[in-house]
């Protein structure tokens, strides 16, 4: 276990003076374009705790954005890593290849899901992922239509901008964007206008139909969709959704892609989020969690698939750099050893009964929903309306931040309450967190 006290503890305000210091060393040289959610600078983290340069401990809801799923520092990652350090940092995969890249991706064949033969590439984020699955469902199909989203995120750079949703702050002043890529109704049960029982076979029809009559299923390279939409607003697609958007793609020789990069690595109780329907990919896209913190992403597909793009197609100077791939042996083997995925669902009944109550008892909550250690609440003006309360939500975030907790929000709305832990959290820090955010709410 981590060195770290795993207690919360305030000695400063927050921040700190010498947050303070570090404050206004960054406004003076860091770009103004990259953000924070907290006003502190991190010293060390593990466990459930982040400690700042102050000596203040939060309670950890955030996972530097469901990445620390093994905690910030867990020994075999440290141990892996390190010691792969020792004996190179870089060669560069397609100069000369190492053992802990093939060996990450034996891994993938066998940890996602399907039984079909699997191969994979080694990237450095969620984003190149995503980029490298168009190229390799393009190459494929020699199509070049891709159908997203509606609250769909996957990513920053120019064409996964344009495969995001949302325009602020992701895609606000940066365009033109990348073509062929189209927008199409997801099953978002809590704001679907006929209600959430009906909400998976509309919203799929509907779907199906706007790919079929404004794109043509003829032209579609690929279906890209989160199981969990996670900067949309944790939205889970209504039941049935996924599984006819699936079935659709393979009836039209459409490559279909779960972007499990947020979803991922037992983060919502099973190892991928695709898995609670059966749905099995023919691309899935990882990162975040699958290295305890170290840059790291892949692709992982059907092998006649993964094998469509030319050779020297696929790659990158640091793609599955080897010391990110013995840290995510060591993070796997975390997650096997610990069983991450039984840690997960237990963190989701531990939370979901508190924050059912705190729905009963404040109008304000409109939705409580998620799987796992994914859970997020989504905040209303008026539960009639449903008019986001996107104000009140930066309120309470703020709230918990100065009380010791880290919380994020997300949302299409800016509206929604997002608890991500590191599934190596104990419950007595889960359970302080979810009283500082009563207690917040009682702040209101």
């Amino acid at each position: 276990m981590t060195a770290i006290p795993q207690e919360r503890r305030l000695v400063t305000a927050v921040p700190g003076p010498k947050s303070l210091e570090l404050q206004a060393r960054r406004t003076a040289t860091v770009a103004g374009g990259v953000g924070s959610t907290m006003p502190v600078f991190a010293a060390r983290a593990g466990g459930g705790v982040l400690e700042d340069v102050d000596g203040n401990r939060f309670i950890d809801f955030g996972s530097g954005i469901a990445v620390t799923t093994v905690g910030a520092s867990a020994e075999a990652v440290v141990r892996r890593a390190t010691a792969q350090l020792a004996d190179f940092t870089h060669t560069c995969f397609m100069i000369t290849p190492y053992e802990g890249y093939v060996a990450v991706c034996e891994q993938l064949a066998e940890l996602t899901p399907g039984d079909h033969a699997k191969k994979s590439a080694l990237f450095n984020s969620g984003a190149e992922a995503v980029e490298n699955a168009v190229k390799i469902a393009r190459s494929y199909t020699k199509r070049q239509a891709v159908v997203v989203f509606d609250h769909g995120y996957h990513g920053r750079t120019n064409l996964t901008m344009a495969l995001t949703a949302k325009n602020m702050p992701y895609k606000n002043g940066f365009g033109p964007f990348a073509p062929e890529i189209y927008r199409v109704p997801v099953a978002y049960g809590y704001r679907w206008p006929t209600g959430p029982e009906n909400c998976g076979p509309e919203a799929s029809a509907q779907a199906i139909d706007q790919i079929s009559k404004q794109i043509g299923a003829e032209n579609v390279a690929a279906i890209i969709i989160e199981p969990v939409l996670g900067e949309g607003g944790f939205i889970e697609p209504a039941k049935g959704f996924l599984p006819a958007l699936a079935k659709f793609a393979k009836d039209n020789g459409i490559v279909f892609v779960a972007d499990e990069i947020q979803s991922g690595f037992c983060r919502t109780g099973q190892w991928f989020a695709c898995e609670d329907e059966g749905i099995v990919p023919d691309l899935i896209t990882t990162a975040k969690g699958i290295a305890g913190g170290l840059p790291l992403a892949a692709v992982t597909g059907r092998a006649e698939i993964m094998d469509a793009a030319h050779s020297g197609g696929l790659g990158g100077t640091y793609g599955g750099n080897p010391v990110a791939c013995a840290a995510a042996l060591g993070s796997i083997e975390t997650m096997r050893e610990l069983d991450l995925p039984a840690k997960a669902r237990r963190i989701e009944e531990i939370m979901k009964a508190r924050l059912a109550t705190l729905r009963e008892k404040y109008d304000i909550v409109g939705d409580v929903r998620g799987r796992g250690a994914m859970i997020a609440i989504e905040l209303v003006k008026d539960r009639e309306s449903k008019e986001p309360a996107a104000e009140a939500t930066a309120a309470l975030a703020k709230a918990c931040q100065q009380a010791g907790l880290l919380v994020l929000t997300c949302g299409t709305y800016g509206n929604v309450l997002r608890f991500l832990p590191p599934l190596v959290i104990g419950e007595d820090l889960l359970n302080e967190g979810l009283d500082i955010i009563e207690q917040a709410f009682a702040g209101l």
